[in-house]
C-alpha cells in the first residue's frame, strides 16, 4: 500500500492555515528556525524490521489485523511510515529473521519506497532451526570453542548480507551471562567474547562500523558478559576504531544517568548510537518519550552540544534506530509517536540557547542553568516538526492522517488477519 499524494494534499490543504498561524509565533522568536528546520528534515530514524508486528510478552502475544508476513511487506510499512513523517527514511534488518531471497529485488524495493538499508542485527540469543549447538549457556562467550565458532560465522554471515544491501554496519547484542553466583568465569567469559569479537570484526568491510550493544539484566539475571556502558567501551576499545558502544534506553538499571553516558562516550569518540524506547522498570520497550520525555531531551541535549563541538553531523556521524516492541499497540502508530518523540526532543535540544547555558555553568549559576533547559524543553515544537514534514512533502499531522484513512483496516484488507510477522 503507497500514499497517494492527493490524499497528502487534501489533508495538508485542511490544516495549513492554522499551521501557519502557529508557526508565525516561532518567526518572531526565533530568528534561525530555518536553518533549525533544515536540520529537522535531514534527520532520520530507521525503523527496525521487527517493530512492524505486534510484540509480545512472557507470557502471550496478541497479533493484530494486517501484520506484515514478510520483509517485503514490513518494507512496504516503513515506507507508509516515511511518506507520512519523512523522517524514517531508512530500516534495520535482523538476521536470520529477514534474510532476503533476492537481493535485487529488495533493494529496487527500497529504492522505491525512498528508503536505505541501516545496520544489519546478527542473533544469538536464540536457537535457529537446524543449529548444531545451543545458545542455552552463551554464545561468544561459550565454554565451547565450536559454540562459539557457530555464533562467530553466524555474524559474518549477516555482514555478508549486509554488504549486499548497502548497509555498513553491524550491531552485536549478546544475551551471554550467568543466572546464578558460581555458574561462571567472569574473566574467562571476557577473553572467550575479546576473542570472538576480534574474528568478526576482522571480517568488516573497511567502511563498516562494528556497534557492542550491552545490557544490565535479562535474559541472565546475576552477570551479564556486556553489562554496562564500561564493558562495552572495553571490548570497542580493544577492538579498534572501527567498533562503538551503542546505547539502549532501555538497557541500564533504574535511575541511571543516561545523558552523562552519552557525553563521556562521544568526548571519547567511541558512541555508536542509539535504540530509542521508553521504560519504567527495565528493558519495557515502551512508546519513545511516553515515560520520561525529560530524560530524552536531556540526552539529546548533550548530544548536539557535544557534536557541534567536534563538528559532527547530527544526520549521518551517529547512528539512530527504534528498538521497541508492541503488545497493546497498533505497532505504526507507536512508531509514529516514536518518531514524533525523538524528533521533538532533538528540536528542543537546537533551541537551547548554547551560549547563556555556559555562562550559567561557568559562573556556577545553578538556578539560571536548570531554567534555561526547563524554558526550552516546555516551549511547544510541534509547528516547527510539521513545517520540516510539510516541506518534505510528509503530513502536518501524520497520525491523524492515519486514522482518518484508515490505512490498518486498509492493511488488513489486503493481508488478512492471520499474518504473524516473521521473528516473533
Amino acid at each position: 500500500m503507497q500514499i497517494s499524494s492527493s490524499s497528502l494534499s487534501s489533508h495538508n490543504d485542511k490544516h495549513l492555515s492554522r499551521h501557519l498561524q502557529r508557526l508565525s509565533f516561532f518567526r518572531s522568536d526565533i530568528p534561525h528556525i530555518d536553518s533549525i528546520i533544515d536540520k529537522l528534515i535531514a534527520f532520520q530514524v530507521a525503523i527496525p524490521s521487527w517493530a512492524l508486528g505486534t510484540g509480545g510478552t512472557r507470557f502471550g502475544r496478541f497479533p493484530g489485523p494486517g501484520e506484515p508476513g514478510s520483509l517485503e511487506q514490513k518494507m512496504e510499512d516503513v515506507g507508509l511510515l516515511h511518506a507520512l513523517n519523512r523522517s524514517s527514511g531508512a530500516i534495520s534488518l535482523h538476521i536470520p529473521w529477514d534474510i532476503p531471497s533476492d537481493y535485487a529485488a529488495i533493494k529496487k524495493l527500497a529504492a522505491d519506497l525512498d528508503l536505505k538499508f541501516d545496520a544489519v542485527n546478527s542473533n544469538t540469543f536464540q536457537n535457529q532451526p537446524g543449529q548444531t549447538h545451543s545458545y542455552k549457556f552463551g554464545s561468544l562467550q561459550h565454554v565451547s570453542k565450536a559454540t562459539r565458532q557457530q555464533a562467530i560465522d553466524h555474524n559474518i554471515e549477516v555482514i555478508r548480507h549486509g554488504v549486499e544491501l548497502g548497509s555498513e554496519s553491524l550491531t552485536v547484542w549478546l544475551a551471554d551471562g550467568s543466572c546464578f553466583p558460581g555458574q561462571l568465569n567472569f574473566r574467562k567469559a571476557f577473553q572467550n567474547t575479546l576473542e570472538s569479537l576480534e574474528q568478526i570484526y576482522a571480517a568488516l568491510p573497511s567502511n563498516w562500523k562494528m556497534f557492542v550493544e550491552y545490557k544490565a539484566f535479562e535474559p541472565n539475571f546475576y552477570s551479564m558478559t556486556v553489562g554496562d556502558w564500561g564493558q562495552s567501551l572495553l571490548y570497542a576499545n580493544k577492538l579498534g576504531p572501527k567498533a562503538y558502544t551503542l546505547v539502549d534506553l532501555g538497557h541500564h538499571l533504574p535511575n541511571a544517568n543516561i545523558e552523562q553516558i552519552v557525553s563521556l562516550l562521544l568526548m571519547e569518540e567511541k558512541l555508536a548510537g542509539f535504540h530509542f524506547n521508553d521504560s519504567k522498570y527495565g528493558d519495557d520497550d515502551l512508546t519513545v518519550g511516553s515515560i520520561k520525555p525529560y530524560q530524552l531531551f536531556l540526552i539529546f541535549n548533550e548530544l548536539v552540544e557535544g557534536m557541534d563541538a567536534r563538528g559532527m553531523n547530527h544526520a549521518t556521524d551517529l547512528g539512530w534506530m527504534i528498538d521497541a516492541s508492541h503488545n497493546v499497540k497498533d505497532p505504526l502508530e507507536d512508531l509514529l509517536q516514536s518518531v514524533e518523540a525523538i524528533m521533538m526532543a532533538y528540536a528542543h535540544a537546537l533551541l537551547v540557547d548554547r551560549a547563556a547555558l555556559n555562562e550559567a555553568q561557568e559562573n556556577n549559576d545553578v538556578v539560571r542553568a536548570q531554567e534555561i533547559l526547563k524554558e526550552t524543553f516546555h516551549t511547544d515544537v510541534r509547528s516547527i516538526l510539521a513545517e520540516a514534514r510539510l516541506r518534505s512533502r510528509g503530513a502536518l499531522h501524520p497520525l491523524q492522517f492515519f486514522r482518518e484513512e484508515k490505512i490498518r483496516e486498509a492493511l488488513t484488507k489486503e493481508r488478512g488477519t492471520k499474518n504473524i510477522a516473521t521473528g516473533l
